[in-house]
């Protein structure tokens, strides 16, 4: 079958190890099915996986991918969970210390066919068209889980997200809007604020710029860059939810005098639940919001499509169709 796969890495020129080419169909264990893909979205993991994090040399090749929309054996319209869990593993599944991703232990969805758990495949509404679909499992599923169950969100409170333009943020804007908060936006790129405001964001500001308020939560997925001012932008008792480190994890000043002081709480979130992706759909069928396509291209661009995510030149998700 059709295949994007990762056969060697490279921690200076990642895409040196990408292959577009044919891959054997998917082993199917019990309690198994098979996914015909119709569009799968990249993100950040895909090419950290060609720097070989979180991969071994004997795991390759690797098939790519973390979200997938398509279609099961049964000819059913599904969204696929990425987070696989152990056998017999029950309740959070990003709790299970030896819970994996697809393209991790398992290969990915930048192909014809991807297999999963039968327990991972969410009903898709006709309401959302495969590409938009396809964005949810891992980007606006972050971003969910981030606002409303480890951020603890509720109408009326101000969020501020940090570095407008990439999938989690954009969906952070959307999705903190759509749910009745105040919401303020940094990024670097004065094109990407203007566009933050179209999105739903009330307020924009230039990284690293003071806010004239403080708020009720921080979305961190920046890290380094960004990290002192989204402590200093908290109010007392405010709450910073972190999800990733795009810029870099370590920090000359953790500001923890600050964190102390005014009994801040620092919360760590990783992807979320196949309850939360069904409650994340449920939301955007209900409310319309969508997920904001960067680009759609035919998977056999894969390659274009990674170049781009690398550059940064991006606003929203990238999306590959079959």
């Amino acid at each position: 079958m059709f295949a994007v796969y990762a056969e060697s890495f490279s921690t200076e020129s990642p895409l040196d190890g990408l292959v577009v080419g044919e891959r054997p169909d998917p082993d199917v264990p019990d309690g198994w099915t098979t996914v015909t893909v119709k569009a799968s979205a990249l993100n950040h993991h895909d090419l950290w996986s060609l720097k070989g994090v979180g991969l071994k040399q004997d795991q390759l090749p690797m098939i790519l991918g973390c979200d997938a929309a398509g279609i099961d054996e049964d000819g059913n319209e599904v969204v696929v969970h990425a987070v696989i869990s152990q056998p017999g593993w029950t309740g959070d599944e990003t709790l299970d210390p030896g819970r994996s991703l697809l393209s991790e232990r398992y290969q990915g969805t930048f192909a014809d066919r991807v297999a999963v758990p039968r327990a991972n495949l969410v009903p898709k509404p006709a309401s959302l068209s495969f590409e938009e679909a396809a964005c949810l499992p891992t980007a606006w599923l972050t971003a969910y889980r981030m606002l409303f169950v480890q951020g603890g969100c509720k109408p009326g409170d101000t969020v501020l997200v940090q570095g407008a333009g990439g999938g989690v943020a954009t969906a952070l804007i959307s999705l903190a809007r759509a749910a009745g908060l105040r919401v303020l936006a940094t990024s670097r790129d004065e094109a990407k604020r203007t566009k933050a405001l179209e999105l739903g964001a009330h307020e924009v500001f230039e990284t690293g710029q003071r806010l004239p308020t403080t708020v009720d939560a921080v979305m961190e997925t920046v890290g380094q860059a960004t990290w002192l001012h989204s402590i200093r932008s908290l109010r007392p008792g405010g709450t910073l939810v972190t999800s990733g480190t795009t810029s870099g994890p370590k920090l000359e000043d953790a500001g923890l005098t600050r964190i102390f002081f005014l009994q801040l709480k620092v919360v760590g979130s990783t992807m979320g639940t196949r309850q939360e992706l069904a409650s994340l759909i449920t939301m955007l069928d209900a409310t319309g919001v969508r997920p904001v396509l960067d680009r759609t291209l035919p998977m056999d661009q894969a390659p274009e499509a990674l170049a781009a995510m690398a550059s940064g030149d991006v606003f929203g998700k990238i999306v590959l169709t079959r």
